[in-house]
């Protein structure tokens, strides 16, 4: 959504069948949405919705590996974090919590109820958002 002033922010509108909006969460562009709160939304107009939803429910919240990044496709850190590990040659896991909501419900956890992106478990040490000094430190 474009604000009048020429700043980008997100928007998430659920409409049900009928056209009307539902609800509606405007916040700035590099803020995650909640999905709990979206999930709480579509079941109020979906009556199946828990049913056919499961599926993002189904992974374990957390990963193997030295390395694991929760993050998200969209997110400008994630993007930012994964060019770096990879300049880096940093082997790593990555979670997608937009997909995985067991993990997404474990980074608020970490973030005290902020869902932070990206957020790193690395041999056991969580790194909230793309900090490359805590990173580099942690892995020499």
């Amino acid at each position: 959504m474009i604000k009048e002033e020429g700043k980008s922010e997100r928007a998430i509108f659920v409409i049900d069948k009928e056209g009307i909006i539902r609800y509606i969460d405007i916040h700035d562009i590099d803020d995650q949405p909640d999905n709990e709160v979206l999930l709480a939304e579509l079941k109020k107009i979906i009556p199946d919705a828990e049913k056919k939803l499961m599926h993002l429910y189904k992974d374990d919240a957390t990963a193997e590996g030295e390395v694991v990044m929760y993050c998200t496709p969209w997110c400008p850190d994630c993007r930012k974090a994964r060019e770096w590990l990879r300049e880096k040659s940093i082997t790593f896991t990555e979670v997608d919590i937009s997909t995985n909501l067991n993990a997404a419900r474990q980074v608020r956890s970490w973030g005290d109820g902020y869902q932070i992106t990206p957020t790193f478990d690395i041999g056991g040490e969580i790194i909230l958002d793309f900090d490359k000094s805590k990173i580099e430190k942690i892995l020499n």
